[in-house]
């Protein structure tokens, strides 16, 4: 431990940065520094934060009150990519609040590794459409956003179990669901620039999801409880038991999850 830094400590530090770009460069410097061996696991818990800082703008605003609006002109384009943005900084948040929220699981260093490699895509996500953004003549912030992402994430801090089948098992997934159409949609306007990000962000995203259904399947057999009825029964306790389809098959079976897991519950 002698000259290196907590990872639970550099997990909080990146979830009290305020400044959106500050904290996706701080995510990607972290995740560099755990990578080269200069970030040393801890016994002693460190507190994470209830809710992760956050720039005075976006206001945030419940789901259900978001505007909705076209995709065909810029300001639809404009506000597709902001409201993706806002979703790849709550992931680099989740990932941070994961990796340091619960240590008592004496998780192994794979478990680091992963959701660290995420932290880093999610930062670099958040880069890309925040520099897209400004090509179209806006910024981060500019757009109202809504709170759900962080809802879920406190309403399962107490459990990584129940972290870990919400967010990337439900929340994370409907994103593999969706994307595919996002980005057609795109294409169809002429705007291939944001659509590439997309894809890119689409792809790596379904190895996120699959970090997710690895380390559940893990805590799982870890306490002894059989998965498929563990993770419908946290899905009906923490996001009302039903799910949006049509499914990605495709994708959600690459991350792991196949459909006999969840078809029943859309």
């Amino acid at each position: 431990m002698i000259g290196r830094a907590s990872l639970a400590a550099a997990a909080r530090a990146v979830l009290s940065e305020p400044d959106a770009n500050e904290k996706a460069a701080r995510s990607v410097s972290t995740a560099a520094l755990w990578r080269s061996g200069d970030l040393a696991l801890s016994d002693e818990p460190i507190a994470m934060p209830e809710r992760p800082a956050r720039p005075a703008r976006p206001e945030l605003l419940a789901p259900r009150d978001m505007p909705r609006r076209r995709i065909g002109g810029t300001a639809g384009r404009i506000a597709l990519l902001h409201a993706v943005a806002h979703i790849e900084l709550n992931a680099i948040d989740l990932a941070w609040d994961l990796i340091g929220r619960f240590t008592s699981e004496s998780w192994p260093k794979e478990f680091y590794a992963d959701w660290i490699s995420v932290a880093a895509d999610e930062a670099r996500h958040f880069t890309l459409l925040a520099g897209r953004l400004n090509d179209l003549g806006a910024h981060y912030g500019d757009l109202p956003a809504h709170d759900g992402l962080w809802q879920a994430a406190m309403a399962t801090a107490h459990d990584p179990l129940a972290r870990l089948a919400v967010v990337p098992m439900v929340l994370e997934a409907r994103g593999l669901d969706v994307t595919p159409g996002m980005i057609a949609r795109l294409r169809r306007v002429g705007d291939d620039t944001s659509a590439d990000i997309l894809d890119i962000i689409y792809r790596e995203e379904i190895s996120h999801v699959a970090a997710g259904a690895r380390w559940f399947g893990f805590l799982c057999r870890k306490r002894g409880l059989p998965e498929t009825e563990t993770w419908r029964g946290l899905v009906s306790k923490y996001h009302g038991g039903t799910l949006k389809s049509p499914f990605n098959e495709a994708a959600r079976r690459e991350s792991g999850m196949a459909p006999e897991l969840y078809a029943s519950l859309g």
